[in-house]
């Protein structure tokens, strides 16, 4: 796999190089309230061209250049939706339109994404067989969130052809509908029946739109800069030299991961949603508290919501979805989850992550099949049922996400060889303001299981309130991780 761990140096040296927007950065601190502001002292009719330029500035602040492959995407879908619209009374022509731009807008991904991936594997397969193969490397790095946009920009193809949504005539607002800088990057995937009709309305400023969003922003920020990025350097540790530490600390370190990828992940989407939450955009919520569920099913329903249901709505239902005998729906199942785990990156790694959730979902269908705990009817005994059904599927993604982690399967081989070696003697110190941050942040998590952290937050006394403010702004100073991480997802 050398020429595919090249391609990923590449893409890691590349990119961080650029990262000098992100939310938690003094630039973005600048350009935050000034698009905000500008976005309600303009005019309605110039408030797309505003927030279209500004979504291109805060692109190209990243690698300019390729925001012309966002241009090159934008042009196929807006022109492929047209089409569609033009050729309604022909299902030939319309399916035309369709298969071109799907093609089109895929083989981009497929280019920068998977074209280097796939010509190091065939090189290692010539090998094995003996034949001669050139090997073919492109230096180049993955745009960031190719693959966000590339399936924002997909969904509205696709439901212009369901005839869900009327094609946008309006080039500017189209380009806003993909390019919308909030959530540009990383998600929420957005539909268009959802974001491009908000862009057309008209938005008043509104004083608990901007509270919300805030609220939102600073707790994403909290998240991001004192949870994810302090365990980020605790699980870089163990998993960079994992026979240096003990079976216990590399079980912690993958435990501390869990919390990381969540902490990063949903920080970023809660900025995302309080970003357009404050100009009085409502985004989708990506997440619903994943590590309460009692079932690798609940989980998939409760972590990336946009994407869940995208595959869900784009993929597994044309597939046949469950109206489908058992052995269709278990083919079903593992094509949707690969096709989610290769989504995710070109690595066999991501694949086998994908993959293997695909298995247990199919497993967990035959375990309900044969109603194994249907005779428990005491309260207490389902209780405790349920309890242990959310520690089953914690552990069990948990022990997934090492796969999602590792750059390779030697990587993975390593860390879990060590695990079962115990040979390691280093342990992980671990700094109580971590802990502190940690538990804040699973507690909050579990109290606003019903509710947003913005509502939640709005409906507590203003003492409370304020103090909850004044922790956490005071944690983001004091506490942020010397480490400036880049979110975790900007390499999808």
């Amino acid at each position: 796999m050398y020429f595919c761990n090249v391609f990923v140096e590449i893409n890691r040296n590349d990119v961080c190089h650029f990262y000098n927007m992100l939310f938690n950065t003094i630039e973005f601190l600048l350009f935050f309230p000034a698009v905000t502001l500008l976005f309600y002292v303009l005019p309605h009719r110039w408030r797309w061209l505003m927030l279209l330029a500004a979504s291109c500035f805060f692109y190209m602040w990243f690698i300019p250049k390729y925001i012309l492959i966002l241009l090159v995407t934008i042009v196929i879908d807006y022109s492929a939706g047209l089409f569609i619209e033009r050729w309604a009374d022909s299902p030939k022509r319309k399916r035309t339109a369709l298969v071109v731009s799907v093609v089109s807008t895929c083989l981009v991904l497929f280019i920068f994404k998977y074209l280097n991936f796939c010509s190091a594997n065939l090189v290692e397969l010539a090998q094995h067989f003996g034949w001669s193969h050139p090997s073919r490397v492109l230096e180049i790095a993955l745009p960031i969130g190719l693959s966000f946009h590339t399936f924002q920009s997909l969904s509205y193809v696709i439901e212009v052809y369901r005839g869900h949504q009327t094609a946008e005539h309006h080039f500017g607002y189209y380009a806003l509908y993909v390019m919308f800088y909030p959530q540009l990057v990383t998600g929420p995937i957005e539909r268009p029946q959802n974001l491009l009709r908000q862009l057309h309305e008209t938005k008043r400023l509104d004083y608990d739109n901007v509270a919300n969003g805030l609220r939102l922003i600073l707790f994403g920020l909290f998240l991001k800069m004192v949870v994810a990025d302090n365990l980020g350097s605790l699980v870089d540790k163990v998993y960079a030299t994992p026979g240096q530490y003990a079976s216990g600390d590399i079980l912690l370190a993958m435990v501390l991961y869990s919390f990381q990828i969540y902490g990063d992940f949903f920080g970023y989407s809660i900025i995302a949603i309080g970003c357009a939450l404050s100009m009085g955009f409502t985004l989708t919520d990506n997440f619903n508290v994943p590590y309460l569920s009692g079932s690798i099913r609940e989980f998939w329903h409760r972590w990336h919501i946009s994407l869940s249901s995208w595959f869900r709505d784009y993929l597994y239902i044309p597939l046949g979805g469950n109206r489908v005998s058992v052995p269709r729906w278990a083919f079903n199942t593992l094509v949707v989850f690969t096709v989610c785990g290769i989504w995710h990156g070109a690595n066999w790694t991501f694949m086998l992550w994908g993959a293997a959730y695909g298995v247990l979902l199919i497993v967990e269908r035959w375990l309900r099949s044969v109603h194994l705990f249907d005779r428990i009817n005491s309260k207490a005994g389902r209780a405790v049922v349920g309890a242990l059904n959310v520690g089953k599927t914690f552990v069990v993604v948990t022990l997934l996400w090492s796969v999602f982690r590792a750059p390779s399967f030697s990587d993975l081989g390593q860390l879990y060889a060590a695990l079962l070696s115990n040979a390691g003697t280093e342990h992980l110190a671990i700094a109580p303001h971590i802990v502190a941050a940690l538990v804040c942040f699973v507690a909050l998590d579990i109290a606003t299981r019903h509710i947003r952290f913005d509502r939640w937050c709005g409906k507590l006394p203003a003492p409370l309130r304020w103090s909850i403010y004044a922790i956490m702004l005071f944690a983001i100073i004091v506490f942020s991780s010397v480490e400036q991480y880049p979110f975790i997802y900007f390499q999808f």
